[in-house]
């Protein structure tokens, strides 16, 4: 499954759109990571465990985006794009979405 956020693909051809492929995930914080990153936001730097955190969690969403394409029976998906939202205080979706395509 080739996956990229340009609307080509070098050297292949789309020969049949699939439609809105999609994946998410909603991720929270839990409350001992939010003491130790207080803790490092009064020094600075980079607050390593929400680093990880937001990976994951883009990570996944682009695993279930490759899923949804799959079933769709694409197999690139083109203009790959990533958001995040707010779900609630401390919780948030990532939310991963791009045109399921056949190529060749």
């Amino acid at each position: 499954m080739i996956l990229t956020t340009t609307e080509t693909i070098p050297n292949a051809e789309v020969v049949a759109l699939m439609g809105i492929a999609r994946g998410s995930t909603v991720r929270s914080k839990n409350a001992f990571g939010d003491l130790f990153a207080g803790i490092k936001s009064v020094f600075g730097g980079e607050l390593g465990g929400y680093t990880k955190l937001q990976a994951d969690a883009r990570e996944q969403a682009l695993s279930r985006l490759k899923k949804d394409a799959e079933k769709m029976g694409a197999n690139a998906v083109i203009g790959v794009r990533l958001t995040t939202s707010t779900i609630t205080q401390g919780a948030s979706e990532i939310l991963a979405y791009g045109t399921a395509v056949k190529i060749k």
